[in-house]
């Protein structure tokens, strides 16, 4: 039965009775993860931060993170992220997108829940040619 115990501020530990040992999360781990997917989404330029998906290549993922805020409790994950859209893409169509890939995303590679992902818009940019 596998069982959260939350070890300090902002890390937690996901153990199962019957493993050999104990498997550690971060904080920052669950909004990186969370900042890839948002910017895997075709309309989504880069989060609040105003780093992208190959920048955050250059700067390291955890770059990304800046513009995601995560609470955990009870194994349960809330998301709140800032992103900056690309003209010309349907912003409720985009942002549900967002929504689907990152509840997707981090269920499937903690193994939590995920109670809901907030999408605030805070710009649109225009891609230079």
């Amino acid at each position: 039965m596998a069982q959260k115990a939350k070890t300090k501020e902002n890390s937690y530990i996901i153990y199962d009775d019957h493993t050999v040992g104990t498997v550690q999360i971060e904080d920052e781990v669950i909004a990186t993860i969370a900042a890839l997917a948002a910017t895997e989404v075709e309309g989504v330029a880069s989060l609040g931060g105003g780093i992208t998906h190959a920048k955050a290549a250059r700067a390291g993922a955890r770059a990304l993170s800046r513009g995601v805020k995560i609470e955990i409790e009870d194994r349960v994950i809330s998301v709140r992220m800032i992103v900056n859209m690309k003209y010309g893409y349907n912003i409720p169509d985009t942002t549900v997108k967002v929504q689907e890939k990152v509840k997707t995303a981090l269920e499937n590679m903690t193994g939590l829940e995920v109670s809901g992902v907030n999408v605030s818009v805070a710009d649109v940019t225009i891609e230079s040619k």
